[in-house]
């Protein structure tokens, strides 16, 4: 059986010629989901006790808006992952699930709130990452710079990884975030340069692969880490030519997941990744010189994000 996949504007397509072959039954969102992709509804104490509270004190977690399947994992593993300048993004990635439009005005008590949701709660470790901010000169480093330290200041025991945008390119941004010294800082390359034009059609590979490379020049010290979603048409050879692209820019932290259709308005997904090709993936990335490989069906960018800070 032939699943058909509509090429978008610029005659980019997920498979070599534009079609791939999947085993099985096919849905409207793709192949049927296989066993290893389930995963239990959350519900524990700490998950209520810190929906509630991001609910009380207006703040958004990107576990919610994209829809992490991990959410019940994490927190209750007291490790969570903020979403700060919004809940509206100005790009519009084919994968996402976050909204997409136009933002209205920056929030500056937002990191005093996002360190009070932590202390409160007495997490761990606590991820920040955000939307796209193209309109802001700056990208929004300010405000991420500034909840850096408001968790400094609260929770001077927590560890912090922040997963930023690329800036658009603009160093000094960078410069402010790295400032506030994160333990990681975390850029997903997401996909192979092939697909960037259907999976990230705003973004650049080449301006990815430089922000690490920065991050690294200007703080030797910073753990950097990059993820990607598997699953979208990209060739076994080009998964691995992105993970050297990656280990050339010195990236120490790696993540490998299942990408899943948000809806029928996203990209297609083109194949389910069987975990033992999620593992053999994972012994490639450390035999290439990755510190730490994250791999497998449901990892998402920070899972277990906790475990991947040099102690």
């Amino acid at each position: 059986m032939e699943l058909k996949v509509l090429q978008p504007a610029g005659g980019v397509s997920p498979g070599a010629r534009g079609e791939v072959r999947v085993g099985g039954p096919l849905t409207a969102f793709g192949p049927v989901r296989p066993d290893w992709l389930k995963v239990r509804a959350p519900g524990g104490p700490v998950y209520r006790d810190l929906k509630q509270l991001v609910s009380d004190l207006r703040l958004h977690t990107v576990c919610e808006s994209a829809r992490c399947p991990n959410i019940g994992d994490c927190w209750e593993r007291r490790s969570a992952t903020f979403m700060i300048l919004g809940d509206i993004c100005t790009r519009a990635c084919g994968f996402c699930a976050v909204k997409t439009g136009r933002p209205e005005g920056l929030d500056r008590e937002e990191p005093e709130r996002v360190a009070e949701a932590i202390s409160q709660l007495g997490l761990r470790f606590a991820v920040i990452t955000s939307v796209n901010r193209d309109e802001l000169s700056d990208g929004g480093a300010e405000i991420f710079a500034a909840t850096i330290e408001a968790v400094r200041r609260r929770c001077p025991d927590t560890g912090v990884e922040v997963l930023i945008p690329d800036f658009e390119g603009n160093a000094e941004a960078l410069k402010a975030v790295l400032d506030a010294r994160p333990q990681i800082l975390n850029h997903n390359i997401e996909t192979v340069p092939r697909l960037y034009r259907l999976v990230r059609p705003q973004a650049k590979y080449g301006r990815s692969l430089e922000l690490l490379e920065r991050a690294r020049e200007y703080s030797p010290k910073v753990v950097t880490k990059s993820g990607m979603m598997l699953g979208v048409g990209e060739e076994p050879d080009e998964i691995l030519r992105t993970m050297a692209d990656l280990r050339a820019v010195d990236c120490d932290v790696l993540t490998l997941g299942q990408y899943l259709r948000p809806s029928l308005q996203h990209i297609p997904v083109v194949r389910y990744v069987d975990p033992a090709e999620f593992a053999d993936l994972r012994d490639q990335g450390l035999r290439m010189g990755f510190r730490h490989v994250e791999s497998g069906p449901l990892v998402r960018s920070s899972y277990h994000a906790d475990e991947q800070v040099p102690r």
